[in-house]
């Protein structure tokens, strides 16, 4: 020990060794990883703020468990990130099928014998760990892994309906009907990002339109039904005996109510989150409350899931909110550069289909927040108190950062190594290259 403290400064290891290969083992996108670690930190932050009151209820006041849960997903959050940007993601294509196969007994299952939490089957409950797993995060990743795949390897057919777009659009199809009746916006959504990804993916802009159109009639109806059947006099809001058995039928009351409370509830009859959501934004003002000081997280059914948007623009303010907002554009556009520089069609269409749905439903959450959409389910991913979903989220950045780390590779930037250390390919013979050149002068509109 004495002769180590008597060598010279010179001769001593750098400081930095101890570290130094996990960071060089970090690759992909600075900026990426840049903002997983702000959202990160604001989500520690906002959730020990905002889990107050529950931890009152829950733990007698000791609001320290909330913030040492929130603290350890964080981690394991930041660990699924490193490993599975670590994988080529060329591997992942090779495993899309069986993850999207899966999905679908699972969301079944989760139908008939799952976990009822807040009026929605939508969770399964894991044994041992006594943890909740939402199973339609579990269907959306395979979901458009598999549709990456797909328009990877139909790029010369996708314009034929039969064999292009059919094969396509039918798993988008089943994973939304499966999810719709415990959570049609999630359905929505999905179904949204996915018709996107397809028009990136060249596909014929009529046969799109054509599935909008047969997918806004149950919703066109569902707002027809919420319409014909409103009236102040609530004895009267049923109008008959079937549309009262229509609405008694899983979530469909619950889905009319919402458009109802949207379209027509004064600010006397306004839901009551909703109204809380609004006093938060009143009082926050342009710099907010300060961290920890806002008030109407103690009224709001769900300040640290669907609503903390709310809670951050009443402790940071109009400036906070928009900064939130500025990171996830930043991530999108981050994405949006992988899809135009790598130039093979798999992991183009993965960074722009899994940040697609990321930052759809962060903005799905934000409009809630603010009363510019009916109220919905989703969380703000990052952000929003830890669980599954949480996890998900970060396995999707993980897959984007894989994809950002192969790119780097092709520019030459760091030698294309396996997490072991050996040289591999940078891509695999599964990928079919973009010819971008086509797909510009078939994007260009014709006289």
């Amino acid at each position: 020990m004495s002769t180590f403290f008597n060598k010279p400064f010179s001769e001593m290891p750098p400081v930095r060794g101890v570290g130094g290969g996990l960071l060089k083992r970090t690759k992909g996108d600075k900026y990426i990883w840049g903002i997983v670690i702000l959202l990160a930190i604001t989500s520690l932050l906002v959730v020990y703020s905002a889990t107050g009151s529950l931890a009152y209820k829950m733990y007698k006041g000791n609001t320290e468990v909330y913030l040492f849960k929130q603290f350890a997903f964080i981690v394991l959050g930041i660990i699924v990130i490193y490993f599975a940007h670590r994988i080529n993601y060329t591997l992942y294509s090779r495993f899309a099928l069986y993850l999207f196969l899966a999905a679908i007994p699972l969301m079944i299952f989760t139908y008939f014998f799952g976990a009822t939490i807040n009026d929605g089957s939508r969770w399964i409950k894991l044994p041992i760990i006594n943890m909740t797993f939402q199973t339609s995060d579990l269907a959306k990743l395979g979901l458009f892994m598999y549709l990456s795949r797909q328009l990877s390897r139909k790029q010369e057919v996708i314009k034929d309906f039969k064999t292009g777009f059919l094969p396509i659009i039918i798993p988008i199809g089943i994973i939304c009907m499966l999810i719709a009746p415990a959570n049609l916006s999630t359905a929505l959504l999905t179904g949204a990002t996915g018709l996107l990804l397809m028009f990136i993916g060249r596909a014929q802009v009529k046969h799109i339109l054509s599935t909008i159109g047969i997918a806004l009639v149950p919703v066109l109806l569902l707002i027809a039904v919420a319409v014909g059947t409103y009236d102040k006099n609530t004895e009267k809001q049923t109008k008959s005996v079937a549309i009262s058995e229509l609405k008694s039928h899983g979530r469909i009351g619950t889905w009319i109510n919402r458009v109802q409370d949207f379209m027509y509830a004064s600010d006397e009859e306004t839901p009551y989150q909703v109204q809380q959501a609004k006093i938060a934004i009143a009082k926050g003002g342009i710099i907010g409350v300060g961290p920890g000081n806002s008030e109407a997280k103690n009224f709001m059914p769900h300040p640290y899931s669907d609503m903390i948007y709310a809670v951050i623009l009443e402790e940071y303010g109009l400036i906070g909110g928009a900064i939130i907002i500025f990171m996830y554009l930043i991530f999108l556009l981050r994405c949006i550069r992988l899809f135009r520089k790598c130039p093979f069609a798999f992991g183009a269409f993965l960074a722009l289909g899994l940040s697609f749905t990321l930052v759809i439903q962060a903005m799905a959450n934000m409009a809630v927040a603010v009363n510019l959409v009916p109220v919905t389910g989703v969380t703000l991913p990052l952000v929003s108190m830890g669980g599954s979903s949480f996890l998900f989220t970060c396995a999707s950045i993980g897959i984007v950062l894989s994809v950002a780390r192969n790119v780097e590779q092709l520019e030459g930037r760091i030698p294309p190594t396996s997490p072991q250390g050996e040289a591999v390919k940078p891509v695999d013979e599964v990928e079919e290259p973009i010819n971008k050149k086509r797909i510009e002068k078939e994007l260009e509109p014709q006289p």
